[in-house]
């Protein structure tokens, strides 16, 4: 049974595999020229923390420089990575049993000593591990690559200037550490659980598509926030320090500056000594067309306003990454024993 499995996924495997060693070699190769331009930064013996900003802010503006492609390779690949899973599902998954019922070659099978459960143990044992080895191994190599930029980002000061290249963005966070090993066993899952209702394979790959994306457009939104209870800190509001300052006539929103390099902050606001949300009135010196340019931000400081920062903190990073991946684990591991279930009840003729 497992060598007919094998024979029939050997061509997905191989293409696979084709793939996948062509983009380990790009990035093994353009991985050492990253690795140097993070040598030549610096960073690695940088011990001041004004210092460490400083250095990673530069470094991360030539990571991202119009002349590099770095950065496009970053993104690519982190596309890559998210992509990975769905085609996974579509294109493994869905197929797997839903051909088999479109041919008729099941009962074939079926005829023999072996049994349902078994025939499809093996399938989706031996297609989904192979799903899982591949994904895993693009992680891997994705993560060692940007390994110098997350290094950048967990520095204090890192995010200056870039804080797009936050690790718990929602894009970053899906395509880099353990994740997507969790999501490609899901998105197999989810195609294989498709195909076995649908019984059509075009239609169930559109469905494993639809379903698959939802799930990661609701995972950051929706599940994510709530797997730990997130960090509360209340300091005080240095005006000098505003990056961002909305004013109008009779508003004021303040925009306090992050505080938590790396960190994924869910709220980050200026509030009064009573704990109330800050929006104004200005100071009048903050309206003031003539007035010298710190007086704005010293009549800020007398308001007494302080900053109230909501944050997963950056050491949580690995703690979110393994949660997450036991979720979709779980998922897949659910999927495939109703898939289990389904084949064994239903009479398939």
């Amino acid at each position: 049974m497992i060598w007919l499995t094998w024979r029939q996924f050997r061509m997905q495997a191989v293409v696979a595999a084709a793939a996948l060693t062509a983009v380990i070699a790009a990035l093994a190769v353009t991985g050492r020229g990253l690795s140097h331009l993070y040598g030549d930064s610096g960073l690695a013996g940088c011990q001041a923390p004004s210092d460490c900003g400083r250095l990673a802010a530069g470094f991360l503006d030539q990571v991202k420089a119009s002349g590099t492609h770095y950065y496009a390779i970053f993104i690519l690949g982190a596309v890559l990575l998210l992509v990975v899973p769905a085609l996974i599902g579509m294109f493994w998954g869905a197929p797997l049993i839903t051909h088999e019922f479109e041919t008729g070659t099941f009962r074939l099978a079926w005829n023999q000593s072996v049994t349902r459960t078994r025939w499809l143990a093996v399938k989706l044992g031996l297609v989904g591990l192979a799903s899982m080895t591949a994904a895993g191994l693009l992680s891997l190599i994705m993560t060692w690559w940007s390994s110098p930029i997350n290094r950048a980002i967990d520095l204090p000061g890192g995010r200056t200037g870039a804080a797009t290249l936050n690790r718990f963005a929602p894009l970053l966070f899906a395509t880099g550490g353990i994740a997507p090993v969790g999501y490609a066993a899901f998105a197999f899952a989810l195609g294989v659980t498709a195909g076995v209702l649908i019984r059509r394979t075009v239609p169930a790959m559109a469905v494993t598509l639809v379903v698959f994306a939802a799930v990661q457009v609701a995972m950051p939104l929706w599940v994510r926030p709530y797997l730990m209870p997130p960090l509360h800190s209340t300091t005080a509001l240095d005006a000098a320090s505003i990056p961002t300052l909305n004013i109008t006539p009779t508003q004021m929103i303040i925009t306090p500056a992050d505080s938590q390099p790396g960190a994924w902050v869910i709220a980050n606001q200026a509030v009064t000594a009573g704990g109330r949300a800050f929006a104004g009135p200005p100071p009048q010196a903050c309206l003031s067309n003539s007035a010298p340019p710190a007086a704005c931000p010293a009549a800020i400081n007398r308001l007494h306003l302080r900053q109230a920062l909501v944050y997963q903190p950056a050491s949580r990073y690995w703690p979110f990454q393994w949660y997450e991946t036991l979720i979709f684990l779980a998922l897949a591991l659910a999927l495939a024993g109703f898939c289990g279930w389904w084949i064994r009840r239903r009479r398939l003729s």
